[in-house]
């Protein structure tokens, strides 16, 4: 069990107490990323399809001597899907960023849209320009649509602003703390905002039933926490009947909910009996 009544406290860079530690995305988060990112691929993959399908009537000849119609269809066709893939891609990004310390998974996934943008088009569009055989005025529409639609769906695939994991975590403390003190939360994001919520509302309860401490318990996650699939609740001590005989891991309110702990005990007052604090009549 760690030891936590000696825990010194950490500060951010703008010298507010680190309340959070490090953000982490919720299950439900995560969800929401992994239907996002599954779309998103598919969209992807469909356009990369459409790249396939013009590769191959290029190779036919279908656009030696016309069919300009067409091939620009199939053009329009795969920046539809790469715009659409880097859209739902950024969006699930929001939901469950990467961490900015690990940089080239942050640069990758953050600029995937980008990435495969470019896969899908590039050689197409150099096929168009080196095809010896295609009617030239054809040749220089198509390549010309091409290479716009190129940049325009590329740079709907670039994210600007990527979202961090250090970002959200700055985030969630300002938010958290702004609770806490009553203060007008501008920093509370739809990202962090509900988990900021939580832990300052359990926070406060925690301390009102302890005398002022940080501290909770609860059951180890078997495999660990990332691996946790039950719902972990915790407790004021390790005494509690519910923890005795169990792995019991302790820390702040805010290390519960990063191992996904759901909510505090309903039962505080009973436990309060248990761990020896003062009981409010």
């Amino acid at each position: 069990m760690a030891d936590n009544e000696n825990k010194s406290v950490e500060t951010t860079s703008d010298g507010t107490e680190d309340i959070t530690k490090a953000w982490k995305a919720t299950e439900d988060q995560k969800g929401q990323a992994k239907k996002l990112r599954l779309f998103a691929g598919l969209s992807f993959f469909a356009a990369i399809a459409g790249e396939i399908f013009g590769i191959v009537k290029l190779k036919q000849g279908t656009f030696n001597e016309g069919n300009l119609p067409l091939l620009i269809g199939i053009l329009v066709a795969i920046a539809v899907f790469a715009m659409l893939g880097s859209v739902l891609w950024k969006k699930a990004n929001r939901h469950d960023p990467a961490k900015k310390a690990d940089g080239f998974k942050f640069f990758v996934q953050n600029q995937l849209g980008a990435i495969l943008t470019l896969l899908a088009f590039l050689p197409l569009i150099a096929l168009i320009f080196m095809d010896k055989d295609m009617d030239p005025n054809t040749k220089k529409i198509a390549g010309g649509v091409g290479v716009v639609l190129a940049a325009i769906a590329t740079t709907v695939g670039i994210d600007f602003n990527p979202p961090s994991v250090e970002q959200y975590t700055q985030d969630m403390n300002a938010c958290a703390a702004q609770i806490k003190a009553k203060e007008a939360t501008t920093a509370c994001s739809p990202a962090v905002a509900a988990q900021a919520q939580e832990i300052a509302r359990d926070s406060e309860k925690v301390a009102a039933a302890t005398g002022g401490q940080d501290v909770v318990y609860w059951i180890a996650p078997k495999g660990g926490a990332e691996k946790s699939s039950h719902e972990l609740v915790f407790h004021l001590c390790e005494n509690v009947s519910t923890l005795r005989g169990k792995n019991v891991v302790s820390g702040s309110v805010t290390e519960a909910y990063a191992q996904n702990a759901k909510r505090l005990t309903k039962q505080l007052k009973s436990e309060q009996r248990q761990c020896g604090f003062e009981v409010a009549e």
